[in-house]
């Protein structure tokens, strides 16, 4: 085994196909292929099951895995040292978060951790619930947030299991513009909102396409794509077409737009969690999830 090669592991579990971790390092598609296949003749073992989305890891590969980021770490550790930047690196925590947990929830958050604690670094990244997974368990993030719908189950089901912590729940509703009469009536019919222009997020083999309601009749028409929420508001804002959003998102909500439940259907509750992988976590990472955990408590409230 080289270093080379486990490197080229990491980035494989965290991003999920070969050509995306080939990206990401600057190789070839081929030599990335190259580099797996080597591992896999020194372990004897085969580390990835192929799919028609990307490469999963096996069992043999997922015990390699954790071998690998415990060494990778502590070469990086070393690395940091000799150059001097132990001290700065030591309170560093990396954090992963769903889009709409980066409107409200991890801003503030950031802001707080910020007064009470400036030696400690934050870095974020917004992705999908399966690339946060892939990450926590590559040792890329420390913390992520997800959301998820009933029954609540745990986002994979991968050994050792993820460690989830429910943070709060939410109501899902549509969010209008001000002068529609969903607004004036201060609800919506889901036979209505069928028939209504939508705003969503680009769909992908990760996540099923976000900012449509569940479960309409028919086919929903989707007018506007967008990844980032504030977008998908200001374009409610401008009278383009309808979206979800959640309550949590009332603070930030443009003028324009009203958040209105929908009637007719059961209600749609999504659950906001704090994951990790299990063991005891440094000092800094403890002191981000209790400022996640308060920031929560006041959404809540």
């Amino acid at each position: 085994m080289t270093l080379v090669g486990l490197r080229v592991l990491r980035e494989v579990a965290e991003r999920g196909t070969f050509t995306a971790a080939a990206d990401a390092l600057g190789y070839t598609q081929s030599a990335v292929s190259r580099q797996m296949a080597a591992l896999e003749q020194a372990t004897g073992a085969r580390l990835f099951d192929r799919h028609a989305g990307g490469v999963r890891l096996t069992g043999p590969g997922r015990a390699l895995l954790r071998h690998t980021v415990v060494a990778l770490d502590a070469l990086e550790a070393a690395d940091r040292e000799f150059r001097g930047a132990e001290e700065v690196e030591r309170g560093r925590v990396r954090l992963g978060f769903f889009p709409t947990a980066g409107a409200v929830i991890v801003p503030r958050a950031l802001a707080t951790l910020r007064q009470e604690h400036p030696h400690i670094q934050v870095t974020t990244r917004e992705a999908t619930t399966p690339s946060l997974v892939r990450a926590l368990r590559a040792g890329s993030l420390d913390l992520a947030i997800l959301s998820s719908r009933p029954p609540h189950r745990s986002p994979d089901t991968d050994d050792p299991p993820l460690r989830v912590e429910p943070l709060l729940e939410v109501h899902l509703a549509v969010a209008v513009p001000t002068d529609s009469p969903f607004a004036d009536r201060g609800s919506a019919g889901v036979a209505e909102i069928a028939r209504e222009p939508w705003i969503a997020s680009p769909g992908s083999a990760d996540e099923p396409l976000l900012g449509v309601w569940p479960g309409l009749p028919g086919r929903p028409t989707v007018r506007h794509t967008a990844r980032d929420w504030l977008t998908k508001l200001h374009l409610v804002a401008a009278g383009a077409g309808i979206t979800t959003a959640t309550p949590a998102l009332l603070p930030v909500v443009p003028p324009g737009v009203s958040l209105v439940p929908v009637e007719g259907v059961a209600e749609e509750v999504r659950r906001v969690s704090l994951v990790r992988m299990p063991g005891p976590l440094k000092a800094p990472t403890q002191a981000l999830a209790r400022t996640l955990r308060r920031q929560a408590a006041d959404l809540a409230d």
